[in-house]
């Protein structure tokens, strides 16, 4: 076959590998048992060469999955050899001493043969509801002291050698996690998307050989590069810093965790060095990973573009050897993502002064806000597990509002779970899922909303929560004069109590007729307050997403009580007194 490359086989190419990706996640969507997967959608198929080089990757895949998985691949082929690799085998690992994330994060992938050659991996990793331990849910709290304490860990094993399954090792996973019905669904579910994926292959390499796939990736992989420095070259030459904190870690309170980005930009090239940023800790917040740093330079340079080795051959990313993003195994790691959006935020923020027009303000800087909840189902007697997460607001950006109620920057299309198939399958009422008004923060462009869902429990059970880190102390920060969003909390109330209480621990053992409350934070504002047409803000009033009040206070706008309409003598002659002051201010 000739390794000659047209321009429309290239296209061609260029579209199949993305295909296989999305391919594989819609029949792991369709198949899991498991909501996170099929609902959230927390997971990410791929296809990896064996020098871990990103492939592709499914559309709306966890971005800071995928980020890692080459590093998965390069150890896999150091611990089990090139050799040792053969068609039928299936591997199945998890462990933090590569890619530290937590224990629930399962990767799942299988090696694909052309004439005999090992060509490529293809590769699942998604959420488990429990691997054993405290894994169940999110993988247990801040005062999970090892990964022993968190739950299973498999290191780069074959639950399946030349088709033939381990018995064994699916006897002995079975045994020692609590749903197993449930993650060894979705195993198989993970096992069925890779296989999917090698009869996609097969047809594209019997259609087209290995010399003009091979061909093309390198073509793809070029342009993808050259794509990203052409965005690096409009940033003026020279080293951008910027610093967040995060409360504390849930076990040192009180003692901030210091995030810092200092990023040195070169003609095309770019530099993310995170040596600034904390050690690791006792608490379980430590990841080993290159999201952070990978996710925004991909955000910066080509986030609508699809996801190769190409995206990230011009970025170098400094994390030294334990960091608290490069923690040494065995740091406990079950709450990884807490940190990872935060990160992104303080790259980006970083960059924002050569990028003026192009960078948003803060977004809300965790996960989401998660609605884990579980006990024993009433009418079955087993145990049943409520996941989902919800989103919060995102910042305000050069033209434009934050986005509301949505997903961190490191998640893709994950989704909040629906409330029929919440109340379907668990004893649970969703009595209210909304926005917080006032949660996002002022600004010319106003910050997304952060949302408020409050659920009634029917049975005695537990609540797993991460409660927000970024509290007051780094609330969604705004540029450009714009002002923070609110940050998020967690609320619960027991039958008889009148008020509230703050959840402050990450399991919650609550009795039945309980009601938990998940807010989460809003995004930051971009621009000056003032500088937002009072129209727009009237606008907002009559939404519910800014009161009337806060429309007077952040943005100098009088709404009149009984028309709902702008007063424009009253909103003139305050804004005009509130820039005097700050003329006066900046004198």
């Amino acid at each position: 076959m000739s390794t000659r490359l047209d321009p429309v086989t290239l296209e061609v190419v260029r579209s199949a590998f993305p295909a296989i990706a999305n391919e594989m996640a819609a029949d792991l969507q369709r198949t899991s048992y498991n909501m996170m997967i099929y609902e959230v959608r927390d997971f990410c198929t791929a296809v990896v060469k064996p020098n871990g080089e990103l492939v592709s990757q499914n559309v709306g895949g966890v971005s800071h999955f995928v980020a890692d998985l080459g590093v998965v691949i390069e150890d896999g082929m150091e611990k089990i050899g090139a050799d040792g690799f053969q068609p039928g085998d299936v591997i199945i690992t998890n462990h933090q001493r590569v890619a530290g994330q937590h224990l629930n994060n399962i990767v799942i992938y299988t090696p694909f043969f052309f004439e005999g050659e090992l060509i490529f991996f293809s590769m699942v990793r998604a959420h488990w509801i429990d691997v054993g331990g405290m894994s169940t849910g999110f993988g247990g709290g801040p005062d999970v002291a090892d990964p022993w304490m968190e739950g299973l860990q498999f290191d780069q094993l074959k639950i399946y050698e030349a088709g033939e399954r381990n018995e064994t090792l699916y006897k002995l996973i079975h045994d020692n996690i609590r749903f197993p019905e449930s993650s060894l669904g979705d195993m198989r579910s993970q096992i069925a998307a890779c296989r999917l994926a090698t009869r996609r292959l097969e047809e594209l390499f019997e259609k087209f050989g290995p010399g003009v796939i091979h061909a093309a990736l390198d073509r793809i992989f070029d342009e993808t590069e050259r794509k990203c420095r052409n965005v690096v070259t409009g940033i003026a030459d020279g080293v951008y810093e910027a610093e967040a904190f995060l409360t504390d870690d849930g076990i040192e309170i009180g003692e901030p965790i210091r995030i810092h980005a200092k990023v040195t930009v070169a003609g095309s090239g770019m530099t993310i060095d995170l040596s600034g940023c904390a050690d690791a800790r006792r608490a379980a917040i430590n990841s080993r990973t290159l999201a952070g740093a990978r996710v925004a330079y991909k955000a910066l340079t080509a986030p609508t573009e699809p996801v190769n080795e190409g995206s990230f051959r011009a970025v170098d990313v400094v994390i030294p050897e334990g960091n608290i993003m490069m923690a040494v195994y065995p740091a406990p790691m079950c709450m990884w993502s807490i940190i990872v959006p935060t990160v992104v935020d303080t790259v980006i923020r970083a960059v924002a002064p050569g990028m003026k027009d192009t960078i948003p303000a803060a977004h809300y800087g965790l996960l989401g806000g998660p609605v884990v909840f579980t006990g024993i189902h009433p009418k079955t007697g087993k145990r049943f597990i409520v996941q989902s997460i919800e989103g919060g607001g995102w910042g305000g950006r050069p033209h434009e509002n934050g986005e509301s109620a949505t997903v961190s920057v490191c998640q893709g299309d994950v989704r909040n779970a629906t409330i029929e198939g919440i109340e379907l399958k668990c004893p649970v009422i969703i009595e209210e899922r909304t926005l917080r008004t006032d949660s996002g923060g002022a600004g010319r462009y106003r910050g997304g909303l952060g949302m408020q869902t409050t659920v009634e429990v029917l049975v005695d059970g537990t609540w797993i929560c991460e409660p927000p880190k970024r509290g007051e102390i780094c609330p969604a920060w705004g540029l450009w004069e714009g002002k923070p969003g609110k940050v998020g909390e967690f609320l619960y109330r027991t039958p008889g109590e009148e008020e509230f209480s703050l959840a402050d621990t990450p399991r919650n053992l609550l009795p039945k007729n309980s009601q938990l409350i998940v807010r989460t934070g809003g995004g930051g504002g971009w621009g000056n307050p003032l500088e937002r047409e009072a129209v727009l803000v009237a606008d907002d009033v009559k939404e519910g997403y800014v009161s009337a009040g806060a429309a007077r206070d952040d943005y100098g706008v009088v709404i009149d009580d009984a028309t709902q309409e702008v007063d424009r003598p009253a909103t003139e002659e305050l804004r005009s007194k509130r820039r005097a002051a700050a003329r006066t201010a900046a004198e």
